[in-house]
């Protein structure tokens, strides 16, 4: 005689079984991974040395700050710095879309030579018209190549610059594209973010240029991508749970069927 099995398999007794043991395995190890991940997400979350408060408003040398062709590190843009050199008399470029306290004008911008072969982009100072500006760039450029130290703030290159009606146009403040108006460029090492002066010469107004606001020591986003990995954790379970609940349903059905069958 046949042994019949009376009553269905309860959820517990398949949960149990060796298949989905081996699932829930490899579901610890998938949610062990994902808790690791963010855990690691959350200490980078939080800065344990933030910079002190004030930093950027120490004067330093420029080349304490950032190296020719390498990036700005985010805690030091806008940092005050100081450095010496040489004005290239031929590239004084005015670069437009310029504000200064919420007025807009236009930047006249230098290269200044600040070793043999070394340059840095600088935006000398503003003015309210075109007129203005082209008459302040050519002033400086009938000077020659003069010596000037300069203080200012050291600030990102802004990037791309947007298409406008006049091809040599600029728009935005940019040392890559101002080093393709530049003279005498063979071999030269240019720094990537630009020097905001703090002094403007006779004819242009000093450049508005604050104090960048206090970091906070919390990066709010890596906080939610390290909760987006615990979900991803818990998830990995809701899956395995799922998954065996659907088999044991099938398993009632068929049982529910086989005996409506027999009878």
């Amino acid at each position: 005689m046949t042994d019949v099995q009376e009553f269905p398999p309860t959820l517990r007794e398949v949960m149990l079984r060796g298949r989905w043991l081996g699932v829930l395995g490899l579901c610890l190890v998938v949610a062990g991974v994902f808790a690791w991940l963010g855990q690691w997400q959350l200490s980078r979350a939080i800065d344990t040395a933030p910079p002190p408060p004030g930093l950027t408003e120490q004067v330093k040398p420029l080349a304490e700050v950032v190296e020719p062709g390498e990036y700005l590190p985010e805690p030091l843009v806008g940092q005050r710095v100081e450095t010496r050199g040489t004005w290239v008399p031929e590239d004084f470029i005015v670069v437009t879309s310029r504000f200064n306290d919420g007025e807009q004008g236009y930047w006249v911008t230098g290269q200044l030579r600040v070793a043999e072969r070394t340059s840095i982009a600088v935006a000398v100072g503003w003015a309210a018209t075109r007129e203005q500006a082209d008459d302040a760039a050519r002033a400086l450029a009938e000077k020659g190549a003069v010596e000037a130290d300069i203080t200012g703030r050291v600030i990102s290159d802004e990037g791309v610059v947007v298409p406008g009606a006049d091809p040599d146009e600029l728009n935005r403040m940019s040392p890559a594209a101002l080093l393709g108006l530049w003279h005498d460029t063979e071999q030269l090492d240019v720094y990537r973010p630009y020097l905001a002066s703090a002094k403007a010469p006779a004819g242009l107004v000093d450049i508005s240029s604050h104090a960048p606001a206090e970091r906070s020591p919390v990066n709010w986003l890596n906080i939610f991508y390290a909760a987006e990995w615990a979900v991803f954790a818990g998830f990995a379970f809701y899956l395995w749970y799922r998954l065996a609940r659907d088999a044991w349903e099938r398993e009632v059905e068929e049982f529910q069927d086989s005996g409506s069958a027999a009878s």
